[in-house]
């Protein structure tokens, strides 16, 4: 019988208390599930860390792997105390969540939505959108969401361009890898979606350089990590009118604090980190083919590589 500590918030437990013992069944694997299982018999963590410190994973002498519920691991990749094996989550309600974000608020921006939304003079405007293959779209990271999201664009009718660390080939995209292909992808952009991981080469990618190589009154939506963008150079932007809007979901810190500029500035939009979220069904389902996996032998889903951080 293996054990399981669920490592997340409390109010996690109680999302899961039930799926993940179900799909831990169906997989066949006879294992117990609970936050509460003394160090020296915790065989796996399922980890969701909170706003505590970082984890001394030392203190599980049996430890055989680490399934994580979220899909960044940037708080947890670079803990010296970790060496085990450590997946991210990739699950379908993940993914499906992202693109439905995405493409909404990309086609809230491009059709101009707000300004029908709130128009508190009565402006009868009937100045039509441009049609989508007429409007340029930039996904910077292709990976399992950006790609996802990428594609749904492209079907949509937009011309994509992405970007990813390594070489990609995605069906109606044109995709980008390398520095220079950086340069590409953001050459007159009108509408740039971040969904990189967040590590010490991407941080601050989006910074005045970059945004001064989009299209005039580009739109940015930032469902990735806050980090990704410079927050001084994004306000500047905006207000020189070199960025027309920006959109934000993620941020350095979170809360995002009531005095920050975000909130009150008029070209920002600030979604509380609700792109997407973990879904307990379809991820116990992830962390049950995983469990599977470890106990064959088998290579796990989704493990992440220590050096490059994702």
């Amino acid at each position: 019988m293996r054990r399981l500590l669920f490592m997340a918030p409390a109010r996690r437990w109680a999302e899961y208390r039930e799926v993940l013992p179900g799909a831990i069944a169906r997989a066949g694997i006879k294992a117990e599930v609970s936050p509460e299982v003394p160090d020296a018999e915790v065989d796996y963590i399922v980890y969701g860390p909170g706003d505590g410190g970082p984890t001394d994973f030392a203190r599980f002498p049996n430890l055989r792997a680490v399934f994580s519920l979220w899909a960044g691991v940037e708080t947890v990749v670079g803990n010296e105390s970790l060496t085990v094996p450590l997946t991210r989550m990739v699950d379908p309600g993940l993914r499906e969540g992202m693109v439905e974000y995405v493409t909404g608020h990309v086609l809230r921006h491009h059709l101009g939505m707000d300004a029908h939304i709130v128009n508190p003079d009565r402006d009868w405007d009937n100045t039509a959108p441009p049609l989508a293959r007429h409007r340029p779209v930039t996904v910077l990271g292709l990976g399992e969401l950006g790609g996802a999201c990428a594609g749904a664009l492209a079907t949509l009718g937009f011309p994509v361009s992405g970007w990813s660390r390594s070489p990609k080939t995605l069906p109606g995209v044109t995709c980008h890898s390398g520095e220079d292909g950086l340069d590409a992808a953001l050459s007159d952009a009108e509408i740039v979606v971040l969904l990189l991981p967040h590590t010490p080469e991407t941080e601050n990618t989006m910074d005045a350089k970059r945004f001064a190589q989009l299209a005039l009154g580009a739109v940015l939506l930032n469902p990735g990590r806050g980090a990704l963008v410079d927050d001084e150079a994004l306000l500047e932007a905006l207000d020189s009118g070199q960025l027309g809007h920006a959109t934000l979901d993620t941020f350095r810190e979170e809360p995002l604090p009531g005095d920050h500029p975000f909130w009150a500035h008029p070209k920002v939009t600030v979604t509380p980190h609700i792109a997407s979220e973990t879904r307990p069904d379809t991820a116990s389902e992830v962390v049950a083919e995983n469990l599977r996996r470890a106990e064959a032998g088998e290579p796990l889903l989704h493990l992440v590589d220590r050096k490059l951080g994702y």
